[in-house]
């Protein structure tokens, strides 16, 4: 990395670790991220809608079986997909909140106890003595904080909740949208009969650049170079749709 940009990063980072910025930043807390929701339903939906693609032209079916297929597929399983993740966010965020509840009830009826707790999750952090005493006492003076200190150090939660209707819809969207790829080089013929001479090849090719994009925007947000963010995903995807050509060919024979 040249030194000018060395310098103009560090420079940056300097001016976001002020003090007062600093204490902006604390005060509004983490945000909802929704990549794994979008990640989430866009590979399994280029996945299962190209696996459909690539069983029935394994079994040598006609291209509107593949559309009729694709779209049951892409109505149906996205929709289960969106609503099966609201449900299970909400469940998550619904199993906190019970949580904080109980260990609310807890501090109430046994105090002690659960100053013991926080004792020896600090002492665990290597904290002793006269400090460790200190850290004790400024968590359970607050129970707001005393709580929180138990559903991150003791549960392992997040003390945010997330959206479930954002997390449920974020899926479905991605769902739809990246699932359509693999139909595209089907549809297009449909509307204009003969344009597109190998559909199966285009469908591939589609899907693949379709599973390097989503590997590609995953990787930037976890610190992964693209490349291999890309590479990974189309290999994954890839293999689920080899497999699912296969048994097309296997089992054609049966439906002939």
């Amino acid at each position: 990395m040249p030194a000018n940009v060395k310098h103009e990063s560090r420079e940056a980072y300097k001016a976001s670790h002020t003090p007062d910025k600093i204490a902006r930043r604390l005060e509004s807390g983490p945000g909802s991220v929704y990549l794994k929701d979008f990640v989430y339903g866009a590979v399994d939906g280029a996945v299962t809608t190209f696996a459909i693609v690539a069983g029935v032209a394994g079994a040598g079916m006609s291209a509107g079986v593949i559309i009729v297929l694709g779209f049951a597929n892409l109505i149906a399983d996205g929709f289960s997909m969106g609503v099966s993740n609201f449900l299970g966010t909400r469940a998550e965020n619904q199993l906190r909140e019970q949580t904080r509840l109980r260990e609310m009830d807890e501090i109430h009826k046994f105090p002690e106890g659960e100053r013991e707790e926080v004792r020896q999750i600090y002492l665990n952090k290597g904290f002793d003595g006269e400090l460790l005493e200190q850290v004790v006492d400024v968590i359970t003076a607050d129970p707001d904080q005393w709580v929180d200190t138990m559903l991150q150090e003791e549960h392992g939660m997040a003390l945010q909740d997330h959206d479930a209707g954002k997390a449920g819809l974020a899926t479905f969207v991605a769902f739809l949208l990246v699932g359509l790829i693999p139909l595209l080089p089907y549809l297009i013929n449909w509307l204009s009969p003969g344009l597109i001479t190998q559909t199966f090849l285009w469908s591939s090719i589609l899907t693949g650049i379709a599973f390097f994009w989503v590997g590609a925007q995953k990787a930037q947000f976890v610190n992964q170079s693209k490349r291999i963010g890309g590479i990974e995903t189309v290999a994954i995807g890839g293999f689920a749709a080899a497999m699912a050509y296969g048994i097309g060919v296997l089992l054609k024979g049966l439906i002939e």
